[in-house]
């Protein structure tokens, strides 16, 4: 399972949430494992069913107008109930004031204690999606990651097939690149997959021949692309290579591939001597568009055929 410390995640975000570590920060060695944030208002009251070991708790202005209307021995039981699970961190928003014996059973417990001057919705809002993206599923896949028509397209094929050529072409018809070599996909939702391109290879693609390449230096800002989905799979092979039941010509059955678990469709184009690659690229991406839209060819096809035959075997 994907993890980050809380000390990891501070790091990253510390200043996108304006966030203060003010106490506990011999635990930021601690694991968060989910993406959930929660408020834990019930537990302050003693429902510790609602408190879930290494989450984020955030406390707004109802947990913090609780808390200060609480004589000295019950807020010391309720800042108890809250901290007698291991939490992963805890964030007071609305720049509310820490109370004193907060900051104590932090430091007690190593519980790491932020506060943010941020409002408790927007405040975990942003934090669930940063911790998604931090404990997604990841796996790594070799091929050239683009966005073609706005489509976030895998290509995949063997050593010296010809991708990084095929993406250079793509890239000066106005689409761009994401990832070239080695691309990682994070599972940041049930049905969909990011693609994202290591820090060390963004911007670059090697082609053969001419070496590494900037793309973003070569052809401006607009031709690279930090992140994407993946929406389909594009696999070249070559044409001598394929064995006849591997083509379907019609391509009545859709082929796919799973990664990470989730279902994409996937195409395979033959590699042979003088077919444009980019221009069959290009129109497998629109056709993946029709049929995302209901339009199939074939089936419109298949359904032509079946009526002119149904009308000429009419007497």
């Amino acid at each position: 399972m994907a993890h980050i410390s809380v000390a990891d995640l501070y790091k990253h975000i510390r200043s996108k949430l304006k966030l203060k570590w003010v106490a506990g920060e011999a635990g930021g060695h601690k694991l968060l494992t989910s993406g959930t944030v929660t408020k834990p208002s019930l537990a302050l009251v003693g429902h510790l069913n609602f408190i879930h070991p290494n989450r984020v708790q955030v406390l707004g202005c109802a947990e913090m107008d609780y808390l200060a209307g609480l004589d000295a021995q019950a807020l010391q039981q309720a800042i108890r109930n809250l901290s007698s699970t291991d939490l992963a961190m805890l964030v007071v928003a609305n720049g509310e004031q820490v109370p004193a014996l907060m900051h104590e059973a932090a430091e007690e417990r190593q519980t790491p204690l932020f506060t943010s001057p941020i409002i408790s919705p927007q405040l975990m809002e942003l934090l669930s999606h940063y911790l998604a993206e931090a404990t997604a599923e990841t796996t790594s896949l070799h091929g050239v990651f683009m966005e073609v028509q706005g489509f976030g397209v895998l290509i995949t094929g063997s050593a010296a097939i010809g991708k990084s050529e095929l993406a250079l072409e793509l890239i000066s018809r106005g689409h761009r690149l994401v990832a070239d070599d080695i691309v990682d996909f994070y599972r940041v939702s049930p049905e969909r997959i990011e693609g994202r391109c290591p820090e060390l290879l963004q911007d670059f693609l090697e082609v053969r021949g001419l070496g590494i390449l900037n793309i973003r230096a070569l052809y401006g800002d607009n031709a690279v692309k930090p992140t994407k989905p993946l929406d389909m799979m594009i696999q070249l092979e070559l044409a001598n290579a394929l064995k006849p039941e591997d083509l379907d010509r019609l391509s009545a059955k859709r082929q796919t591939q799973h990664v990470l678990d989730v279902e994409i469709s996937k195409v395979i184009i033959p590699i042979a001597a003088g077919r444009n690659i980019a221009v069959l690229v290009e129109a497998a991406v629109r056709n993946h568009m029709l049929l995302l839209r209901g339009v199939n060819a074939t089936k419109q096809l298949t359904q032509r055929q079946k009526k002119i035959m149904q009308r000429e075997s009419k007497p």
